[in-house]
């Protein structure tokens, strides 16, 4: 017997379609109310409900003390939530689904093709320098058929080349460290010491930080390398200290760098610390409490997420209090999940549904600047999308400071 065209469009795919009608007593009702139309009648086959836009995110949900993959998660949930609601896309609801890949490259290299099975559009803001690395080196894009929105984080090596599908909506790590050494500047600092951590992240960040220093006016600028222990971390923090530097740049994980801190607090170092902006205020102050953490500099590639002054903060907020009312406080990968949902979604409309990497490549590069109510994306020159940076300060109470 030969199926009609719906039913053979709903067998020839996998993933998404199956996974809803066996998860939602509505959709196995139709499908059954279908088939057996489809079987007893020579009339023409009804169409079956769209299916959902599956989007995946593979991130550290475990391994990495740090809310960021939890916090992107809920951001990006928030406004798929609200698209839905209003109707979603084409008719069609988004599904966003997560896999742990515990903040290693082998963890990662294995949730790929379980994410791939479930043929998703994109995958959104995956974390770690190791993960982007292999992601990278080891060509697994070339024939996967989706892309990447946004990528945590924004190194230099990540981006170029980078590849063709992978979209970077955070400002890049040069970017921050010339926020940071123009912040020096403001402050009189001509003198600065780098602690990073033994891993592509560190390392090039020592490379870019002295190369640009002297076009900000610093005299010195040097660097330490530590591995994540204890005993590595003391050490390289008294010889920070021992260099005398006006100014410390910590650069590495999330932890390591709040590890880092502390060790600098602890060897004496009482002068000015700055830090990139996957370190968070929370976990900065868990670790090296309210007075280690007062005063440390954190660069930020986007908004205020609490703030009140921008259009996009006001929505932003809005989504969040009607679509996760369990998050009471909001953090920036809040907010970054929550944009790179919004930008991939303007590219689906702009490509009129079509989900392929290339027309989805060609919606966002051919769409110029958007503003997403104050906050700029543009991948009409190349693929990162954004240069916006910022420096916030910890404040005497462990809050941040925009």
């Amino acid at each position: 017997m030969r199926l009609c065209p719906a039913l053979s469009g709903l067998f020839a795919r996998s993933g998404p379609l199956r996974h809803a009608a066996t998860s939602c007593p509505q959709r196995r009702g139709l499908l059954a109310l279908v088939l057996g139309a489809c079987l007893t009648s020579v009339l023409p086959c009804p169409a079956l409900a769209a299916e959902d836009w599956v989007v995946s995110q593979i991130g550290p949900f475990t391994g990495l003390p740090s809310p960021d993959a939890p916090d992107i998660q809920a951001g990006a949930k928030a406004y798929f939530d609200q698209v839905n609601k209003a109707g979603g896309v084409q008719g069609r609801r988004f599904s966003l689904f997560t896999l742990d890949d515990q903040f290693n490259a082998d963890g990662f290299k294995a949730a790929l093709p379980k994410a791939l099975e479930n043929r998703p559009i994109a995958l959104i803001s995956p974390v770690g320098s190791a993960a982007l690395s292999t992601l990278i080196k080891e060509r697994l894009l070339d024939n996967a058929n989706l892309v990447v929105i946004n990528a945590v984080p924004g190194a230099d090596s990540l981006r170029n080349p980078g590849h063709p599908k992978l979209f970077h909506i955070r400002a890049s790590d040069r970017d921050q460290y010339a926020r940071m050494l123009e912040h020096g500047r403001t402050l009189g600092v001509t003198t600065l010491h780098v602690l990073y951590q033994e891993l592509p992240i560190g390392q090039q960040g020592l490379a870019a930080i002295k190369e640009m220093a002297p076009g900000y006016g610093y005299t010195r600028a040097e660097g330490s390398q530590s591995k994540h222990d204890e005993a590595s971390l003391g050490a390289a923090a008294k010889e920070v200290r021992g260099a005398d530097a006006q100014s410390v740049i910590v650069v590495g994980s999330p932890k390591f760098m709040a590890d880092a801190i502390k060790q600098l607090r602890d060897a004496g170092y009482n002068r000015s610390i700055l830090a990139l902006s996957y370190l968070s205020a929370p976990l900065l102050v868990k670790v090296a409490g309210e007075a280690g953490a007062r005063g440390v500099g954190i660069a930020q590639t986007f908004p205020n997420p609490n703030g009140r002054g921008l259009p996009l903060q006001a929505e932003f907020q809005a989504t969040m209090a009607r679509h996760a009312p369990e998050v009471k406080t909001y953090t920036a990968f809040h907010l970054e999940g929550y944009l790179s949902a919004r930008v991939l979604v303007e590219a689906l409309r702009r490509s009129r549904g079509n989900p392929s990497p290339e027309a989805l490549s060609e919606a966002l590069r051919s769409a110029g600047e958007q503003d997403f109510g104050g906050f700029r994306v543009n991948f009409s020159r190349g693929n990162t999308g954004s240069k916006w940076t910022e420096m916030s300060v910890i404040d005497a109470t462990g809050k941040l400071r925009y």
